[in-house]
């Protein structure tokens, strides 16, 4: 049986939740300021368009390079991405003056940011698995809480006519500081004494390192995020087009989705881990229905109504895939298991507004929002193949019974 870890549990819940909140005000920040940076490096939407690219160009090999620096040196790797993030951000609303300089900067945001994806899901799954209890699905909550707080508080900012860098200043001081917070909290040693066996499955134990089963969970990551980024980007564009609302009231439709989502993920922190794959179905399905509510929308509260089922069933996906993965993997790759998981989803968090984009043109965007709902078919279809195929169905609960008991006894 493997022994309880040496590393308290506290700490490490804490230091996750810092964290993702630190990781969800700089993308809520970001996210409200795409206009005003683009105004400020004098660029069109093809032009801007362009430079988002490179926020992926940097993200994705970042990611795969996380993995292998937390394996090496430990969960501090994530104190200092989480930092550096805030610090990036900050240089890029002071220097982006136009399109190479804002491309050179989403490059090391997207670096920083990839970096830093990984290595936060990494602590939250260390968190998870050394306290028995369910974490990493409410550290993804305080993101997206934080996501939209963000967001709230940089309208607010250009409202008042600040300048475009007065949020990032402010969230690159909460960055650095939420670094050396977590930096203190989190273990030194990359594997903390007392783990020999960390119930690894049987394609992913310590003696013969695949990457194969951390990339058919990928591919269902993937899927989810294709269709909680097409929402979360097209939602607005739907509103304004579909429905004739003007820009004002389109935008209730991107915040409805970030709300619920991040309630989702508080209100189904707790369930159990035996429930997974019933989670993931129900996500799945969910998903699919409110899909095809939006797109048969006659009115904005219809769509706003077909949002919030869509976000509630999107929002529980990723993180309960990455829950699954992160219980039960050895220890000693945990690091590199994260990047695999991350970074092929990540592909699809990229890919899923283009796919929108693609199926509007030609299908027009009711047609779209279909294409969407038929990825999360495919996901509903998928779930229960792919978890079988990588190993880790069935699992989750004996583990988590297992690390919960040896939790008890070396409380006791």
């Amino acid at each position: 049986m493997a022994r309880q870890p040496a590393d308290s549990p506290r700490p490490l819940i804490v230091s996750a939740y810092l964290a993702f909140a630190a990781f969800g005000s700089f993308w809520g920040i970001w996210g409200a300021s795409v206009p005003r940076v683009a105004e400020q490096s004098g660029l069109g939407a093809g032009q801007l368009g362009f430079a988002l690219l490179f926020v992926g160009a940097g993200a994705l090999p970042a990611m795969l390079l996380a993995g292998r620096a937390l394996d090496r040196w430990g969960l501090r790797v994530a104190s200092v991405a989480i930092g550096a993030l805030g610090g990036v951000g900050a240089g890029l609303a002071l220097t982006a003056r136009d399109l190479v300089s804002l491309c050179i900067g989403l490059a090391f945001v997207g670096a920083t940011s990839g970096a830093a994806d990984v290595a936060i899901n990494a602590v939250a799954g260390r968190a998870e698995r050394s306290a028995g209890r369910p974490v990493i699905t409410r550290a993804h909550g305080a993101f997206s809480s934080l996501v939209v707080l963000g967001s709230l508080a940089t309208g607010w900012a250009a409202a008042a006519k600040l300048p475009l860098a007065v949020p990032f200043v402010a969230v690159a001081v909460a960055s650095m500081v939420t670094g050396a917070a977590t930096f203190l909290m989190l273990p030194e040693r990359g594997i903390p004494d007392g783990y020999e066996d960390c119930g690894a499955t049987n394609l992913a134990d310590s003696h013969r390192w695949r990457i194969a089963p951390f990339v058919l969970i990928g591919v269902l990551g993937a899927l989810a995020f294709a269709s909680e980024n097409a929402h979360q980007s097209w939602s607005a564009v739907f509103a304004e087009t579909e429905l004739h609302t003007g820009a004002g009231p389109s935008a209730v439709a991107p915040a409805v989705f970030a709300g619920t989502v991040a309630l989702t993920r508080f209100a189904v922190g707790g369930v159990r881990p035996d429930m997974s794959r019933t989670v993931l179905l129900a996500g799945a399905a969910a998903t699919a229905a409110g899909t095809v509510l939006i797109a048969s929308a006659p009115t904005l509260f219809v769509a706003a109504a077909g949002l919030a089922v869509a976000a509630a069933g999107t929002a529980v996906l990723f993180p309960t895939l990455l829950a699954v993965v992160s219980r039960n993997v050895d220890e000693a790759r945990r690091g590199r298991a994260t990047s695999i998981v991350t970074t092929v989803s990540y592909l699809g968090f990229l890919l899923g507004p283009v796919y929108v984009g693609l199926w509007a043109d030609a299908v027009g965007l009711r047609g779209a929002m279909l294409a969407v709902a038929a990825l999360a078919i495919a996901l509903f279809l998928l779930i229960p193949v792919l978890l079988r195929r990588s190993g880790f169905d069935g699992r989750a609960a004996d583990t988590v019974a297992e690390a919960s008991g040896s939790a008890a006894k070396h409380r006791g």
